[in-house]
């Protein structure tokens, strides 16, 4: 099913220019991508079943249905599922798609590349709870069950077992979804920042995510824009990001 179909992927970054006048300015720039969809991967990154933040683990839930009728869509074009909920691996010990990832050879990554690493927009130096929880837990025993995980995807929390996958399937770009854009999306082993160091091609699923942030902390924003000024210094510094419904629509 799908097979030979291609994706449509129109990827956003930030770029800084100067204007007319000599003042300097960012300016968003899309550059539009067309790839076979089976070489397209997509990895949902730590949603849970429950969070230590009530805020954090109520907009988790109202997200993973969206994203799994999403994932669906794209699975049923070839692209590839690749579910890390970190943490979780003893409870899919069994699963076939974990399975899968356990049995694909593993590939050294090359020596990471050197990246500039500014600081983040917003402050999340109090966890980012928006709901007044400041001591973190481990409230999760699993990927939140409105992801539907299927035989043929692959299950995986470590950064060297992705990217042996990606590899091994010749996987030419991975869209990362999932929370939160601030921490795990981007630091986790699998996260933007190595798979960007090893020389991957990734993009961030922009409407697809959320950020750990507290409204009470600098630069005194709204949650939503907190998160949507994290996915902006993701698009300058460190991959492009893409609307979800790029991954619905094959040719």
């Amino acid at each position: 099913m799908g097979e030979g179909k291609r994706l449509r992927l129109n990827l956003r970054t930030r770029v800084l220019g100067r204007d007319v006048n000599g003042h300097s300015y960012w300016r968003t720039v899309t550059a539009r991508k067309q790839l076979p969809a089976a070489r397209v991967a997509i990895l949902i990154c730590d949603m849970w079943d429950n969070h230590w933040s009530l805020g954090a683990a109520e907009r988790c839930a109202a997200m993973a249905v969206s994203m799994n009728e999403v994932v669906a869509a794209a699975r049923g074009n070839s692209v590839c599922i690749i579910h890390a909920p970190s943490e979780t691996m003893e409870f899919y010990a069994a699963a076939p798609a974990r399975r899968r990832m356990i049995e694909t050879p593993r590939a050294a990554p090359p020596e990471p590349i050197e990246h500039d690493d500014p600081p983040l927009p917003i402050d999340d130096s109090d966890h980012g709870s928006d709901t007044g929880e400041t001591s973190w837990h481990r409230a999760w025993s699993r990927q939140h069950p409105a992801i539907e995980i299927k035989d043929e995807d692959a299950i995986s929390d470590d950064g060297v077992e992705v990217y042996s996958f990606l590899k091994h399937h010749g996987i030419e770009h991975v869209v990362i979804m999932g929370v939160h854009t601030n921490m795990c999306v981007l630091h986790r082993s699998f996260g933007i920042k190595q798979l960007v160091r090893w020389g991957a091609n990734i993009s961030l699923a922009r409407d697809l995510t959320d950020t750990m942030y507290n409204p009470a902390r600098p630069p005194y924003v709204s949650h939503d824009e907190g998160t949507r000024l994290v996915v902006e210094f993701i698009e300058k510094f460190w991959c492009p990001s893409l609307a979800s419904a790029d991954l619905v629509k094959a040719r």
